[in-house]
């Protein structure tokens, strides 16, 4: 599917979150995309990012975004947004997760923006 501007991933992202598709979303980022797990911990690769958004996916939870900012310079996008996903813990309890997100984008000759970089706590105050 085809952004017109590059924060249009949100709304794909949080459909197949929220669908519980690891599959759909692993096609929103580059073959050799990095995310950051936490501090000073981040994978690289499609099978490593699978299993970090399948933690996430596990929880039940659904995700919605809000976007901070998204600045372009050619094919190359900055992005950050507030997020918040709600979901159910390991000991069945609700919670709620709320952070902001900082993300670097690249445009494919097919007009997709996917992911290069993400990292959902990347913009914390």
């Amino acid at each position: 599917m085809n952004h017109e501007t590059a924060d249009g991933i949100y709304a794909e992202f949080a459909q197949r979150f929220n669908a519980g598709d690891v599959e759909g979303l692993l096609d929103l980022y580059e073959a050799d995309a990095v995310f950051v797990r936490g501090p000073g911990d981040h994978v690289a690769g499609r099978d490593a990012i699978r299993a970090a958004l399948q933690s996430y996916l596990d929880t039940g939870g659904k995700i919605s975004f809000e976007t901070r900012h998204a600045v372009r310079h050619g094919d190359i996008a900055l992005l950050s947004n507030e997020y918040t996903l709600q979901g159910i813990d390991r000991e069945g309890r609700p919670f709620t997760l709320t952070g902001k997100t900082a993300e670097v984008l690249r445009l494919q000759p097919d007009g997709r923006w996917l992911y290069l970089i993400d990292h959902p706590a990347g913009a914390q105050d």
